[in-house]
């Protein structure tokens, strides 16, 4: 004679069988993709208001190109912060420690910067760029080893011990470089702008984007196709479980916390070959804008992180045309708007 299990909650009624007792496939969620439609509804709206394709066009490819900088930077720092629960407000002297290693780098390259040549020109950017990540690497080793693990799981603490590392960094460059302001002048192949018909695109920002993308897809599959992206996703979801399956985690936290310290250093760089001009301070300046993007993409989100920084960017420039008084505020009401609709960000991944 059969028993029948019944749920101790409701006598008598049966449970529902599992997918998997019944031999159908366990259905999947299906992916989220309500928040991308936000980009496009951006673009649409500002091209209505703006009028001129022309404007429009320019003003896009502005936006996209500063928005891949901005993931750069900042995706370093939404691995650390959602992966670690790390609050490292000593990011920002990777970024500004990066530049200034790509800058003296470049110094015994003068020949290959200053001539117009786009293949030298894109090989010296290479060597400072390396130069950059390996140099904030290593210095993002030693600042967590130093500085921020004595002080795991203590929010206030974080901010406090890695806000002094900022500020004690940007005095140790003025004391190797000096306090003045340094200019980071483009190699000359990547000067000026490609005209397609009306619109004029410059060179630099063209690399930029495909800075970006490579970094964005390197990130993707590392992530999601290895067993390193395996483990890193698994820590965020539940970091004791990985510790019990025998994986050192705090090994783990090491390499992503120098991995995003290397990505800062690159971001520093295209950000000075962007602005063409750097000090101590470039770090800590966009500091508050890659908070805002990690906010609005979700804790340990590189697509969310992605999305966020081009949103941020693109509004930032339609606003500024449009209503240059409140451009300073937009990407304050973005993250406001973003916000009151989805309290933990489009695509938070970090459960905490």
């Amino acid at each position: 004679m059969s028993e029948t299990l019944s749920d101790p909650t409701a006598a008598g009624s049966a449970p529902t069988p599992a997918p998997a007792a019944t031999g159908e496939p366990i259905p999947r969620l299906p992916h989220d993709r309500l928040p991308l439609l936000i980009l496009p509804v951006i673009a649409a709206v500002s091209f209505l208001l703006i009028g001129d394709p022309t404007t429009w066009i320019t003003l896009t490819l502005a936006g996209l190109a500063m928005g891949m900088m901005i993931f750069v930077i900042a995706s370093g720092l939404t691995l650390v912060f959602g992966l670690m629960d790390v609050v490292n407000f000593g990011h920002g002297a990777f970024i500004s420690v990066g530049a200034y290693l790509a800058m003296t780098a470049l110094i015994p390259l003068a020949g290959w910067v200053q001539v117009d040549n786009l293949a030298l020109n894109l090989a010296a950017l290479g060597i400072a760029a390396g130069v950059a990540m390996a140099g904030t690497a290593a210095l993002g080793y030693a600042f967590e080893r130093v500085i921020v693990m004595p002080v795991y799981g203590q929010h206030l603490k974080q901010i406090l011990v890695t806000m002094g590392g900022l500020i004690i960094a940007e005095q140790m460059i003025h004391v190797v470089w000096g306090g003045e302001q340094k200019s980071m002048a483009l190699p000359a192949g990547l000067r000026g702008a490609i005209l397609f018909g009306d619109v004029a695109v410059e060179k630099f920002r063209l690399v930029a984007v495909g800075v970006g993308l490579v970094v964005f897809l390197g990130m993707v599959l590392v992530l999601n196709r290895t067993r390193l992206g395996l483990l890193i996703r698994a820590g965020v979801e539940n970091v004791e479980m990985v510790e019990a399956l025998g994986y050192r985690v705090k090994r783990l936290f090491v390499m992503v916390f120098a991995a995003g310290s290397a990505l800062a250093g690159l971001g520093g760089t295209l950000w000075a070959f962007y602005r063409e001009t750097m000090t101590a301070a470039l770090g800590s300046e966009v500091m508050v804008m890659v908070f805002i993007v990690i906010i609005i993409g979700g804790l340990g989100s590189v697509g969310g992180c992605f999305l966020g920084a081009l949103l941020v960017a693109l509004t930032a420039n339609y606003v500024g045309f449009l209503a240059p008084k409140i451009a300073l505020a937009s990407n304050i009401l973005l993250m406001a708007g973003i916000l009151l609709w989805r309290p933990n960000g489009l695509y938070p991944v970090a459960k905490r």
